[in-house]
This record gives C-alpha cells, sequence and structure tokens, in this order.
C-alpha cells in the first residue's frame, strides 16, 4: 500500500508540476500495483487529458467511473473532457453532465448541480444541432429528475417549453419543405396530392401539440397562455384536415373543444369562431344563438361574413330581434357604420361576401335574403357555391353538415324555379325530389314541386302538392297558387271565388304582401277574363280591366298586368299607342313576358326597326322561357329564334342565323317559314346541300299543309333553283325556274335568275365539252332575254348575260350560225337611244352603226362569229349605261366590256376584216381604256388590275407587270395573276423569274391547268421535251375543255413524240385526236390543227375521219392560195393533197388517191420551196401513187413512181422492198431479175434490214435456191436474237424460218417446225409469237396459255401487238369462251369463228 501512495503522491506533485508525462508514469506504477486505484485513474487520465490524448483520457475516466460511480472526480474529469471537444460529442456530454448534476444533487450542492447544467445548455446552444438544442433544454423541464431539485435557479418550464416548441416547428417546417422538394419530382406525382401526404405523415407525428399543451398548462401569463391556445387549436385544425375520415371523428372533437373555450371566453381568435358557427348544423336559421352571432359582430367588425351577418340581422327576414337602440353616446358611431337603406344592406352583403367566400353560413344567409329580394340569379349562383363549400368542409371535418346542405339545396332549387323557367326546372325537380326522400314534409320543397308543375301544365298534381304544403302552413300565397292552377286547368269560377278569399288576408304593407296582393288581383283579372270571353266583357272597364289597374296599383313593377292591359287596349281598346307603351313596361319589367315581346317584336318588324327586334328576341331567349322542360305538356316557342334569324340575316351574319333557325325549328320542326330561312342562311353562307336539303323539308310541307298558312310558296321553289344553281345542276334550276315563273309569269328577278342559269349553263357546257348544247343554251338565253325585255330593258344583270351568252358563240365557233341575229337586232334597237352604243366607237369602230350590218342569219361561220362579237359589245356598252348611277355595278360593266373586246381581238375577227402584215390592235386599245375605266371606279379589285395587266401585255410589257405585281399585293393567293406574271416573264425571255411564278401559281392553286401549261412551255423553251410533254399531258388532264390552248401544245407535243418513239401505240393518239375534234368546234378556222387532226386519224386507221378533215382542209388551202398566190400556202396545200391521197389509198379508193398524188406532185414541183419539205410531200406522194397505180393493175405506172421515189430518196430501203414487190408482182422475167438484182444491193447496203432480208428470203425459197436460202438463213438466226424488232417482225422472221426448215429439212431431224418453235420460245420468253407456233405444233394447253399471257402483256398500251395477232392467240387456246374473247377482238378475222365449230 505505502507503494501505491508513493506513487500517487509522485503522480499529484508531477501533475502540480506540469510534468505530464511523469504523472502519466506514476499513475501507472500506481495501477501497477493496484489495478483497481480510483485515484490513479483519476490522475492518469488527467494527465492524457493535459496532453491531448482524449480518447486514452475517456476511457481511464469511464473505467474510474466503473470503480466509484458515485464519485464526483471522474465525471468532473469527463465533462470537463468533453467541454473542450467543443460539441464533437454532446450525446456523451448530456449524459454525464446530467449524472454529475445528479451527483451534487445527492450532495446538496445547487450551485454546482446548476452550473453544470447550465454549462453542458450553453455548449448545445453554441455546437449543437436543433435536435440536440431541443435534446439539451429537456434537461430544465420538470419531467427531468433535477427539476424539483434546482426549481427556482433553473428557467420557467413555459419558458422552456417555447423554446423547444420553437425549435419542433422550424425542423417540422423544414421537413416538410424537403420531403414536398423531393417527392414531386417522382413520375405522376401532383403536387396538391404530394403536399397532403407530406403534411399528414409529419403532423401526425408530431409533438406539438404536447408541447403546446404544457405551455398552456405552464405559463402564468394569461396573454402567452391565449396565444398558444389559438396556436394549438390552429394546429389540431390542420392535423384534422390532413386525416384520413376513419380517424378525423377523435380529432374533430378536440379542435371543437379547443374553439369552444376560447369562443367561451369570447377570445377574439377568428379560426375558433369560424369553428363555432360554421360547424353549427341548425335546421333553421333561427335556431342560431343570436347572442353569440352579435358578439362576433362585436369582436369581428371588418369581417366580411360580419357584414353578412349585419346585413342580413337588420333585414325583414331575420327570424331574430332587432339589436336595442344605442345609448346617445354610440348613437353617432352606430350611424356611420349600420346600413341606412335596403339598397346600402345589399351592398354591404356583397362585400363580406366576396370577403368571406370559404363561409358556409355566409352563403346561407346570402342566399337566403337574394330569394327575398327576387334575384334569383344571384341566389342561384351563390347557392352552388355554397353546396361545394359545404363538400370541401364536410370533407375536412369530416362532418356531414346536412341541415346546412339541405337549407342551401332549397335556396337553389326555389331560385331555379323562377330563373329562366322553365331551363332549370329539371334540376330543381331532382333537388326538391331528393330532399323529400329525406324529409317528406319539407314545406319549401313541396311549394318548389307545385310550381314547377304548375308551370309544366300538370296543374292536378300541382294542387296536391299545394294541399300538402297547406298542411305544414296556412300561408295565403300558397292558397292563392293552388287556387290559380284551377283556373289554369278552366276553373275559372272556383279559382276566382278562394282567390278572392286569399285577398283579404293580404294586408300587409311590407313589400312581399304587396307584391303577391298585385300577383293576386292579376289573377282574378284573368279569371274574370277568361271567364267571359264575349267582347263586350272584356270592354267592360269594370271587369277584368279594373282588377289589372288594381294589381299595377298594389305593384307598379308587376309586368304581366302590364301585359294584359296592353292586350286590352290592343285588341279591345283600340289603343295601339297605349298598348305598345303598356308592352314595352311589360318588356321592360320581365323578359319572361314572351306575348308583349312578341306583339312588340310583330309592331317594330312593321316600322322595319329591326334593330330592336334583334333586341327584343335577344332578350326573350336570354331569359330562358322558351323551351319547356323535359317532361312538360307546354308548347316551346320558335317565333324569338326566328325573329333573330331573320335580323341576322338581314345583316348578313348567316352563320348566327343558321344557329338562330335551327333553334327555332327545334322547338316547332313544322314551322315552314324557318326552313325557308335555314335555307336561304345556308345558301348565303355557301353550305348548298345542307340548304337543299331545308328547301326540300321546307316543300313537302307546303304539300302536306291542308290550311292556307303557308303563302308565297313560290319562293322556296326559287330559292331551292338557286341552290340548284350554285351546285351546277343548271338543268334542274332551270326547270325549277321555269316552275316558278308559271306560278308568277311576272316575276322580274326569277326571269332574270332564269336568263343567267341559262349562260352559266352554257359555259359549264363548254367546260364539259358539249359545245352543241352550249350554243342551244346561248340561243335560248338570247330569246328570254328579248321576252324579258319587252317587260323592262334597263336591268343591268339582262343586258350582261345577253352579252355573255353572245359571247359564248365566240368560244363554239363552228356553231356561230346558230346565233339568232335577228332577235338580236331587235333587243338592241328596241326603246333605246341609239348612241349610247357609240361608247369607245372611237376605238374598236362598234357602235350604232353596227346595227345596220346585222342581216338575216347565215351558214358562213365567219360572218357569225363576226355577228356574236358585235352583238356581245353592244350588249356590254348597253349594260353600262343600265347602271349608270350605281358605281360599283359601272366598274363591273367596264370590267366586263374590257373581256369582250380582248375576246373579240383574240377571236381573229380583224385578221378576217384587214389581210394586212401587220395585225390591227383596235380591239385590244379599247379593252385597255374599258380596264382603265374600271380600276378608276375600283381601284381596289384585285381581278381589274390583273386584267389590265394580261392586255398590256404585247402593248407596254412595263404597264403589265406593274398590274399583275398591284394585283398580286392586293390577292396574293391568286394562281391567276402569278400564272399571267410568269407568261409575262416567258414572253421577255426571263426564264428564272418565270419558273418562280409558274411555282408560286401552282403552291396556290395545284389544279389550276394554266400554271402547268405555262410550265411545259418553260421547259419547251428550255429544250427539254420530254420534261415539256409531261407537263402539257398533266395540264391537258386536270383541265376543263374550254382552253385552246392546252389542247394545242397537248397535240404538237403528243405528235411530235408519236413520230419519234416507234414504240408508241395507237391508244396514244386517242386523247389528242379527242382534243383536237374539240379544238375544230372551238377554233373553226385553225387549219393547222385541222391537218394535225387527220394525221391522228390516220394513225388509228380512222380513214373516213383523215378523208374528211383533209378534204375540207385542201379545199380551204386551195381557197386561200387563190387569194394569197404565197409559197407557204403552196406548200401546205401539196402536203395536204399527199396526206389526202394516202388516206384515200387506205380507204381503197385507188383512182382518185392516184389523182391526188399526182396534184400533190405538180404543186411540189417548184424547187423554191421548202427543200426538207418538199422532199417529204413527194417522197409520201411518189410512194402513194405508186401504191395506187399497183392496185390498179397498171404495174408500170407503179414501177415509175417507185423509180422516182427512189431517186429521191437516194435508195431507200423500204422503198427498195415496195419496188421489188411490185416488180416481182408484174411477173416478168426481166422485172423479177430486177427485184432480186435490188434485194441484193438493199441488204448489201443496209445490213440488217429486215424487210429487204425476209424479202430476199421468200424470193429465195420461191426460186428455190438454196444458196441464197443459206445466207438468208444465217442473217435470219441474226435477226432473231434482235431486242429493236417489234412483235410483228419477230413472227415475220420465225415464219419465214420455220417455212425454210419445213422445205429444206436436214438430215436426222424429226421435228423441224416444233425445233424452230423452241427455239424462237428460248430467244425471247416475252414474245408471243414463239408461243403461238409452239401451241399450233402442240397439243398441250400450256404454250397455248401463255401464248394469250404474252400477247395480252405485248398489246398497248404496253406494246404495240395488234388485235388480230391477239385474237389468233386466244383462238389458240381452242377453248370456247377463249374463242368468243378472239371474236370480240377481231370480228373481221376468221381465227375466233374457227373455235367455236
Amino acid at each position: 500500500m505505502s507503494a501505491t501512495k508513493t506513487a500517487l503522491k509522485a503522480a499529484k506533485a508531477a501533475l502540480d508540476a506540469h510534468k505530464y508525462q511523469d504523472a502519466i508514469e506514476q499513475a501507472n506504477a500506481a495501477l501497477a500495483v493496484d489495478p483497481k486505484s480510483y485515484n490513479a485513474k483519476v490522475f492518469l487520465g488527467l494527465a492524457y487529458e493535459k496532453q491531448d490524448q482524449i480518447e486514452a483520457s475517456e476511457t481511464v475516466y469511464r473505467a474510474a467511473i466503473t470503480i466509484k460511480d458515485k464519485d464526483p472526480l471522474a465525471w468532473q474529469g469527463l465533462v470537463t473532457l468533453y467541454e473542450k471537444q467543443a460539441g464533437k460529442k454532446l450525446d456523451e456530454y448530456h449524459d454525464a453532465a446530467i449524472r454529475l448534476a445528479e451527483i451534487f444533487m445527492e450532495k446538496d450542492d445547487r450551485t454546482r448541480c446548476q452550473s453544470v447544467l447550465d454549462k453542458y445548455v450553453g455548449d448545445a446552444k453554441k455546437y449543437g444541432s436543433r435536435t440536440q438544442v431541443k435534446h439539451s433544454l429537456e434537461v430544465y423541464l420538470p419531467t427531468g429528475s433535477i427539476y424539483d431539485y434546482l426549481e427556482g435557479r433553473i428557467p420557467q418550464p413555459a419558458h422552456t417549453y417555447a423554446k423547444i416548441a420553437d425549435i419542433v416547428e422550424a425542423e417540422e417546417k423544414e421537413k416538410i419543405n424537403t420531403e414536398i422538394g423531393q417527392r414531386r419530382t417522382r413520375l405522376g406525382a401532383r403536387i396538391d396530392q404530394v403536399t397532403a401526404e407530406v403534411k399528414r405523415e409529419v403532423l401526425e407525428g408530431s409533438q406539438l401539440e404536447e408541447l403546446y399543451g404544457a405551455i398552456i398548462d405552464w405559463t402564468h401569463d394569461d396573454e402567452v397562455r391565449r396565444h398558444y391556445e389559438e396556436k394549438l387549436l390552429q394546429r389540431a385544425y390542420d392535423t384534422l384536415v390532413t386525416l384520413h375520415a376513419p380517424k378525423k371523428a377523435a380529432k374533430r372533437e378536440q379542435v371543437t373543444n379547443l374553439a369552444q373555450g376560447l369562443v367561451i371566453l369570447k377570445h377574439p381568435f377568428l379560426l375558433a369562431w369560424k369553428i363555432k358557427l360554421e360547424w353549427n348544423d341548425v335546421e333553421e336559421v333561427n335556431d342560431l344563438d343570436a347572442g353569440l352571432l352579435r358578439e362576433y359582430l362585436s369582436l369581428f367588425p371588418e369581417e366580411g361574413l360580419s357584414k353578412v351577418l349585419r346585413g342580413y340581422l337588420e333585414s325583414d327576414i331575420s327570424p331574430f330581434p332587432k339589436a336595442k337602440a344605442p345609448a346617445e353616446g354610440e348613437a353617432e358611431e352606430d350611424d356611420e357604420s349600420g346600413p341606412a337603406s335596403a339598397e346600402d344592406r345589399l351592398i354591404l352583403m356583397s362585400e363580406g361576401m366576396e370577403e368571406s367566400c370559404s363561409s358556409i353560413l355566409a352563403h346561407r344567409l346570402m342566399g337566403q335574403y337574394y330569394l327575398n329580394i327576387e334575384e334569383n340569379e344571384s341566389a342561384a349562383s351563390i347557392a352552388r357555391q355554397g353546396l361545394n363549400r359545404i363538400s370541401i368542409e364536410s370533407n375536412m371535418s369530416g362532418l356531414p353538415l346536412q341541415h346546412s346542405r339541405n337549407a342551401i339545396s332549397i335556396v337553389l332549387a326555389t331560385a331555379l324555379v323562377q330563373f329562366q323557367a322553365p331551363r332549370h326546372h329539371p334540376e330543381a325537380m331532382e333537388i326538391f325530389e331528393d330532399i323529400l326522400r329525406r324529409k317528406a314534409t319539407e314545406t319549401s320543397a313541396l311549394i318548389g314541386i307545385g310550381l314547377i308543375l304548375e308551370e309544366q301544365d300538370n296543374y292536378n298534381e300541382a294542387v296536391e302538392f299545394f294541399g300538402r304544403a297547406l298542411k305544414r302552413s296556412s300561408e295565403p300565397r300558397i292558397k292563392a297558387e293552388a287556387a290559380w292552377c284551377k283556373a289554369l286547368n278552366g276553373d275559372n269560377e272556383s279559382s276566382l271565388h278562394e282567390l278572392e278569399a286569399c285577398l283579404s288576408e293580404m294586408e300587409g304593407s311590407d313589400t312581399r304582401t304587396k307584391s303577391l296582393r298585385s300577383q293576386t288581383l292579376y289573377r282574378i283579372g284573368m279569371c274574370m277574363w277568361n271567364q267571359d270571353t264575349s267582347t263586350a266583357a272584356r270592354k267592360d272597364r269594370t271587369g277584368a280591366y279594373a282588377r289589372f289597374l288594381a294589381s299595377l296599383q298594389a305593384d307598379f313593377n308587376f309586368a304581366p298586368a302590364y301585359t294584359s292591359l296592353g292586350i286590352y287596349y290592343a285588341d279591345y281598346g283600340k289603343d295601339n299607342k297605349r298598348a305598345r307603351k303598356c308592352f314595352q313596361k311589360a318588356f321592360e319589367l320581365s323578359s319572361s313576358e314572351v306575348e308583349a315581346a312578341e306583339r312588340l317584336a310583330k309592331s317594330f318588324a312593321k316600322s322595319g326597326e329591326w334593330d330592336l327586334v334583334e333586341v327584343v328576341s335577344q332578350r326573350v331567349i336570354e331569359s330562358g322561357k322558351l323551351k319547356p322542360a323535359p317532361g312538360s305538356k307546354k308548347k316551346g316557342v320558335s317565333w324569338p329564334f326566328a325573329a333573330l334569324g331573320v335580323v341576322q340575316l338581314n345583316n348578313q351574319e348567316y352563320a348566327k342565323s343558321v344557329v338562330s333557325f335551327q333553334s327555332a325549328l327545334r322547338t316547332a320542326p313544322a314551322d315552314y317559314y324557318c326552313w325557308v330561312g335555314l335555307g336561304e342562311s345556308y345558301h348565303n353562307s355557301g353550305r348548298y346541300i345542307a340548304a337543299t336539303k331545308a328547301f326540300e323539308q321546307a316543300q313537302k310541307l307546303e304539300v302536306s299543309s291542308e290550311d292556307d298558312s303557308i303563302k308565297d310558296n313560290w319562293f322556296s321553289k326559287y330559292m331551292l333553283a338557286n341552290v340548284r344553281r350554285e351546285l351546277g345542276e343548271y338543268d334542274t334550276a332551270i326547270a325549277g325556274y321555269q316552275e316558278v315563273l308559271q306560278l308568277r309569269p311576272a316575276e322580274f328577278g326569277v326571269s332574270i335568275a332564269l336568263l343567267q342559269s341559262l349562260v352559266e349553263s352554257a359555259w359549264h357546257h363548254i367546260e364539259l365539252g358539249f359545245y352543241g348544247r352550249a350554243a342551244d343554251g346561248a340561243r335560248e338565253a338570247i330569246s328570254l332575254a328579248q321576252d324579258i325585255s319587252e317587260r323592262r330593258n334597263d336591268a343591268f344583270n339582262l343586258w350582261k348575260a345577253v352579252g355573255d351568252a353572245c359571247s359564248v358563240f365566240t368560244y363554239v365557233q363552228a356553231y356561230t350560225p346558230r346565233l339568232p341575229v335577228q332577235a338580236l337586232q331587235s333587243l338592241f334597237e328596241a326603246s333605246i337611244d341609239h348612241s349610247v352604243y357609240d361608247l369607245l366607237a372611237d376605238i374598236d369602230s362598234v357602235g350604232k352603226t353596227t346595227l345596220q350590218t346585222f342581216t338575216q342569219e347565215t351558214d358562213d361561220v365567219t360572218s357569225s362569229l363576226i355577228f356574236s362579237v358585235k352583238a356581245a359589245i353592244l350588249a356590254q356598252k348597253r349594260a353600262i349605261h343600265a347602271c349608270a348611277n350605281d358605281v360599283h355595278a359601272r366598274a363591273v360593266a367596264w370590267y366586263n366590256l374590257g373581256w369582250t373586246e380582248h375576246r373579240a381581238h383574240v377571236s381573229g375577227i380583224e385578221e378576217t376584216q384587214a389581210r394586212s402584215k401587220k395585225r390591227p390592235l383596235k380591239y385590244l386599245k379599247a379593252s385597255v381604256q374599258a380596264f382603265k375605266r374600271a380600276i378608276e371606279l375600283e381601284a381596289g379589285n384585285a381581278e381589274f388590275w390583273n386584267s389590265l395587266g394580261i392586255v398590256t401585255t404585247d402593248l407596254n410589257p412595263k404597264v403589265s407587270q406593274h398590274s399583275f405585281v398591284r394585283s398580286l399585293y392586293l390577292n396574293d393567293k391568286n394562281a391567276r395573276v402569278w400564272t399571267n406574271l410568269g407568261t409575262l416573264y416567258l414572253i421577255q425571255d426571263d426564264f428564272q423569274l418565270a419558273n418562280e411564278a409558274f411555282t408560286r401559281a401552282q403552291s396556290c392553286d395545284p389544279d389550276y391547268a394554266q400554271a402547268w401549261l405555262g410550265q411545259g412551255l418553260l421547259a419547251g423553251q428550255l429544250a427539254d421535251q420530254n420534261e415539256a410533254r409531261n407537263l402539257f399531258t398533266h395540264a391537258f388532264e386536270i383541265a376543263d375543255s374550254s382552253s385552246t390552248m392546252i389542247k394545242r401544245q397537248y397535240a404538237m407535243c403528243t405528235f411530235d413524240h408519236v413520230i419519234s418513239s416507234p414504240s408508241s401505240t395507237s391508244t396514244n393518239n386517242l386523247q389528242p385526236l379527242f382534243a383536237l375534234h374539240q379544238l375544230r368546234c372551238q377554233v373553226s378556222s385553225d387549219m393547222a390543227f385541222q391537218h394535225l387532226s387527220s394525221l391522228f386519224a390516220e394513225r388509228i386507221s380512222d380513214f373516213v375521219d383523215a378523208v374528211s378533215s383533209l378534204d375540207l382542209l385542201a379545199s380551204s388551202l386551195e381557197a386561200e392560195y387563190e387569194t394569197s398566190e404565197s409559197s407557204v400556202t403552196l406548200m401546205r396545200f401539196a402536203q395536204a393533197k399527199a396526206d389526202l391521197a394516202r388516206a384515200r389509198l387506205a380507204e381503197r379508193d385507188f383512182e382518185t388517191a392516184a389523182e391526188d398524188a399526182e396534184t400533190g406532185l405538180s404543186l411540189s414541183e417548184d424547187e423554191e420551196l421548202d427543200k426538207k419539205a418538199r422532199q417529204r410531200v413527194r417522197l409520201s406522194a411518189h410512194i402513194t401513187a405508186g401504191l395506187a397505180y399497183y392496185y390498179q393493175g397498171t404495174m408500170d405506172h407503179a414501177i415509175s413512181m417507185f423509180r422516182s421515189a427512189l431517186e429521191e430518196t437516194q435508195g431507200n430501203p423500204d422503198i427498195i422492198c415496195l419496188l421489188a414487190q411490185v416488180l416481182w408482182a408484174k411477173g416478168g422475167e426481166e422485172e423479177r431479175n430486177v427485184a432480186r438484182e435490188q434485194l441484193f444491193d438493199c441488204v448489201g447496203n443496209h445490213h440488217g434490214h429486215v424487210g429487204a432480208i425476209t424479202l430476199l428470203g421468200v424470193v429465195a425459197v420461191l426460186d428455190d435456191d438454196k444458196d441464197t436460202i443459206e445466207a438468208v438463213k444465217d442473217d435470219l438466226q441474226g435477226l432473231r436474237t434482235r431486242d429493236d424488232l417489234n412483235e410483228q417482225q419477230h413472227s415475220k422472221v420465225a415464219q419465214l424460218l420455220t417455212a425454210i426448215a419445213t422445205l429444206y429439212p436436214e438430215e436426222e431431224q424429226d421435228s423441224l417446225e416444233m425445233g424452230e418453235a423452241t427455239t424462237s420460245v428460248m430467244l425471247a420468253p416475252s414474245k408471243p409469237h414463239g408461243w403461238s407456233q409452239l401451241a399450233g405444233l402442240s397439243e398441250e394447253s400450256f404454250p397455248a396459255e401463255m401464248a394469250v399471257l404474252t400477247a395480252i402483256k405485248a398489246a398497248p398500251p404496253r406494246g404495240t401487238l395488234g388485235a388480230v395477232d391477239l385474237a389468233k392467240a386466244y383462238a389458240g387456246t381452242r377453248r370456247l369462251d377463249d374463242a368468243q374473247r378472239a371474236i370480240v377482238l377481231a370480228p373481221w378475222t376468221i381465227h375466233g369463228w374457227e373455235g367455236l365449230v
């Protein structure tokens, strides 16, 4: 023991001397002797601490504590050690400090005990987190072990609890924000749902309510207590809102108790009072505590609910006694704060309602007040908001609030009964029935259902419900309604007595009683009015009239009485002025007075005040009185919609008028005039199909109508004809107009519409290619115009139609002889000063003197064309005179005249009148002047500028460009203008700008054919002929039949392609031929395209058409040559004769063909003619003449012609072949030798010529020349592998090889013909000739079927195989159906007929 003490003394001395290493060694030495030496461990821990060996020091101190737990020395060292670490081990510090304080408490050392705790709490506040600070403060709480010992020396518990509460509040707020921020980024997360979930999780686990309760319990300051009672209530309410429904009951009870306590104390915490008032679910308002309401008013005078309560309590409907009169000193203040009148009260309550939009009680009171002042719309709106608020509050609190829901539902349903009745009656009925299911004796619901049934004309049921209500209440209002229902049901006598009995009970002076008395007096008057319907009784001023006046004396704002008085004055008093005033007053007071509104609307319509008609109709529609509720016996009212539709139709608001007439027809589907109005609205808005259906329905009503209620039924027929005309159904439209004219022959507008339809039909026929029908329609239009002019000849549309009808003939020149010249002359000369025709006569030479040139109708196309053009110009000039007082019409008339002058220019009548080299421009100049006049009158019209640009294209390109640009400025979406601008650029050789303009036109309207035509012309200028042909073809396919330029370009490019492409078929020639036939009808004087038409006809073997065209062409060219003696005309005449000879040859008219060919040769003898054209003409004529002579049997002449052709072509192999055939056919040995020599020379000079080789092979076979046969056979084998041969050439080669193989068989070869056929199939398996040969030699069906398949593929349009060869392939199958197909394909051949045998 002495050694231990010595070591301890030495350690103590070392510590005092700050020799900590020595102290460590001495302490260890002591512990080596006595391991459980408490002091040694304490000295050792202290030494370690001084050397900053924190871990070692803590370990030693804790080892010492295990030896002596109640000794403070080790605990002090441990606490000091933790203090030095600046909060690194606050949790361990907490336990050590409390234990050390408890040891000091046991030793009764309060100072040191408090010091330990204060230092610990100070360090926690300085270094610790919120949680650690809160943990440190808990040592001061009464729940701690030291509180009782240090009470009075440490902070008050309320103060400590408040600090802890602040810390917890901050922690929870931070946690809520953090969690919401993290969870809101999840997929599918909604911010409201995430917020609710996080708050619920945090609030359910919160200890704040316990802390607030502890503060309330321990504080001695009433202000602090009230503050934390508020916070506790708010916290509990917030928690209640977030909880799920099953957990709400207990929390709601806590909230209610807390709020009740604050209210009892009259503490001005708004939430507590709102909970007390809003959650008080009373059945009636009078069940509320009036004192409580007034206390709320005094505590929260500026709250919205307070304003509503103040207004309600001061109103007449308040069930509570009025407040006592204020003391003298308070009078002035109350006068300033309280409302002075009903208007001020309403303003105050409205302001309060806006500020308390979440208050259920405010909605309930405000709704009842609105009902009282008959503001039904506002009452319904407030009630809906209140029901929505009840649902929200019920979900938050878990309270059903059924009584409040019922009360507000009754307000809503009652308001809906009156607001825009009967629109909302189904909804009101549903609400009342729902209330009666819960409370069968609810008076308001019974009355409401009774009123609805009364409105629906279910009077017996209504009386029953009013009777049930009377069992609960004896109000005179209910009795009066029951009596009125009897009157409406026809029992006027008993109703009269009952209403008079009710009248004695209505003696009050308040507004509601006066209004009820006025209504009852009015109903008594109506009973008297309907009881005796005689004129004398109704005129009696002491009867119903007196009751109506008495009703107004009781209430000057009772609208139905004014309506009845108006009817009295209008129908019996004969005072329309007073009647109108009464109706106006009634309608001003109530838009539900439909009868007054209807009479007003009729009155305004008669006086032309359509704006007022619109106002009246719109107000009636908005009243909601028009459409009966579902299940009602009442009929709907349609006239306001119809009247509104008429007004909108007059104002050109067609979309709105459609809606109005549709609404009218839903109510009155048999209203004829509404159907007509609907159809007219559809027509004017461009919806023609719908308009057609509407007018057809109107006509059905005409047929089914049994009375004379439908007048002027012709109008629907007229409008339907207009619709048909807009749809392009001109025949139906014309028939419709004619039917109307049979009913009303003097109707000028219908006659003009018929005239315009005839002209439009003519133009439509031109677009379709029915040119004869177009001419007939124009002729009929002129005849009709002559009849119309006898009644009235000063109409612009009349002369415009005449001008258009005459212009039709310029587009179908072949039918111009049908122009009724005499009718036009009489039409122009009738009842007019002829000087009106001299307009622009100094330029175009068309004026009054032109009328003298009109003669009898003639068959001469040129003369008729001149007549039609001049007649069109005269008609348009007459149109200008007819519209002298209308600026817009005059501008259009000048525009029409401009186009007519331009048409005269392009029709070519100037050339026919003046054969000068320079083309006359008088019509073009007149056109320019006309368009300028039009632009002067209407400069903003894009079409006028476009027209000016067209006519100045040749005269002044700069002006033309400016005009087109100006037109595009006004309307840049017009494809025609872009096309015209592109054409101008094309003429000026600016290809880039032309391409851009044409492209823009195509983008504006891809179906505008002229844009594609321009693009094709541009491609032709750029030498891209394939692209040009494709563009012309596309333009022709999408164009109508009126464009001549498209037909010309399409025909020319197609012919160029046909003559340059050996693979072209006859089907390629059909469309161009049809186009040229139409062109011949449109421009009969275009000889070049007549010639082209004959060439196409020749290529499809229509030789009759070709001969007819060429014969007419030759006669025209002969006449022209006799006049002009032009070498060009001579060359064209010679070519026409040569082509005519060829066509006659094809018709087997050999003699005439030879004559025409000789004529062509004689005409082309002049070597000064175009060399290339002359060579072609003479070659054609020589060959044609040679063949004609050959078929006539005059071989010498034929040979002579072929020799001449051969000389001129310098040995053409095809002509050599023809000459060889003719020489061989002549039969002489010398001729045949010459034929052989020619063929040998041809084969030598033109290696691979199919015709020469095959002819030489045939000659060799006939001559039995084996050497030649061998040589030819090798050449034929080579021809079989060539791809440039057509089907006929392949077939000839194969047949010749087969014949050679058959006639000259080789050794050891059994089936030579089969071998040749098989070889043909192998060399060309896609060609039909090899399969056909094989089918003829084989008994199997497969080769024949393959022959048919390959022949179909080789036929047009995919190949050039002819009908005969295709028919032969079908006949080769030996099947009956294929034989029939062969007959259909080529009935002139025997192949198909043999198959039928």
